[in-house]
């Protein structure tokens, strides 16, 4: 397992190597997300993934290498530096949910997932985010108000994304309860679910590690631009 744990440096190439093989662009030792599902790349050798880095930026000009710092050619630019704290649930979360879940299946309920995830997180989820994983929300009076879902996935770890509630639904436990049923299904598959979380956001680490999520390690995710 402490090799299949060590994967996590490098969530995106293992995810694109795995499970997600088949959205993967690879580019010059680089590899990327189809733009549409999810804007990130990851590589192995330093030496190669600029100019595939420079190829990328031809399909989407706003998006994210994760792990070690890339080396870039004058075509692209850093906007950002986002270091987040990796975190991993080692076992089954236990407390009762009071709020009806149901998984984000129809065209309507995608389309409230993706309008509610970018009103509150704007720039991550795409027009096929939630391709990629089981979605789950919480419905009130017919309006989404809180989400959770999967992003990135390997073979034996599933990201836990999207954990987003309307500003004016907050303080209801929403998000929590949406945690521990993504994370229990998770398990259930027989994988161990992670997630990144921008170490400024201590409110949100908080809440996770009182679900027993634990950090890993830091992580970068370095946002780049096409000049």
């Amino acid at each position: 397992m402490k090799i299949e744990e060590e994967k996590l440096n490098n969530p995106v190439w293992y995810s694109l190597s795995e499970e997600h093989y088949k959205l993967s662009l690879e580019y010059h030792g680089i590899k990327f997300y189809q733009s549409e599902y999810c804007p990130f790349g990851g590589f192995i050798d330093h030496k190669t993934p600029k100019e595939g880095i420079n190829k990328y930026s031809l399909l989407t000009d706003n998006f994210y290498v994760v792990g070690d710092k890339p080396i870039l050619t004058d075509k692209v630019q850093l906007k950002k530096e986002l270091v987040c704290n990796q975190m991993l649930l080692n076992q089954e979360i236990d407390f009762g949910i009071s709020e009806l879940i149901i998984e984000l299946k129809t065209t309507k309920q995608k389309n409230d997932l993706f309008c509610l995830v970018n009103l509150v997180q704007p720039g991550y989820f795409k027009s096929k985010t939630s391709n990629l994983g089981n979605y789950y929300g919480i419905y009130k009076n017919d309006k989404l108000v809180a989400v959770t879902g999967e992003r990135m996935k390997m073979d034996k770890y599933t990201e836990i994304s999207a954990v987003v509630t309307h500003p004016e639904h907050t303080g209801n436990a929403y998000a929590k309860q949406l945690i521990k049923h993504t994370a229990n299904k998770i398990f259930k598959e027989n994988k161990i679910p992670y997630l990144h979380v921008a170490e400024s956001n201590t409110g949100a680490i908080k809440l996770y590690e009182k679900l027993g999520f634990l950090t890993r390690r830091k992580i970068n995710f370095w946002n780049l631009i096409k000049k």
